[in-house]
């Protein structure tokens, strides 16, 4: 049972992860420079908007994802400084894919 808890808190932050981490680029990427090239200002406005709470879920979510499968202090911090970086939850995301597939080897 504490291992399914495991599991379905890490599929939970690899979820939040994967779209913190798709909405940051669409933002740099797409909106951004809709915004600046084409005067298109609403983009940044919508997809800032969401991207901007997405990123406070992924760093609420890291706390109780850190306490539940006892990350150590260098994982969480590794967690954090992904948030900010472009490609950084998906770097991350190799991480959390192994962890992940150690837990369903030892669940089955």
């Amino acid at each position: 049972m504490q291992d399914q808890k495991k599991i379905s808190t890490l599929k939970r932050f690899r979820y939040i992860s994967m779209a913190e981490g798709a909405s940051f680029l669409i933002l740099l990427f797409i909106a951004m420079p809709l915004k600046y090239t084409m005067d298109m200002p609403l983009a940044v406005k919508y997809v800032g908007w969401a991207h901007g709470i997405l990123f406070m879920v992924y760093v609420y979510l890291v706390f109780p994802t850190r306490s539940i499968l006892n990350w150590t202090f260098r994982r969480t911090l590794f967690a954090l400084i992904a948030s900010v970086l472009p490609f950084g939850p998906f770097l991350f995301d190799r991480k959390i894919k192994n962890q992940l597939k150690e837990f369903e080897v030892t669940n089955a």
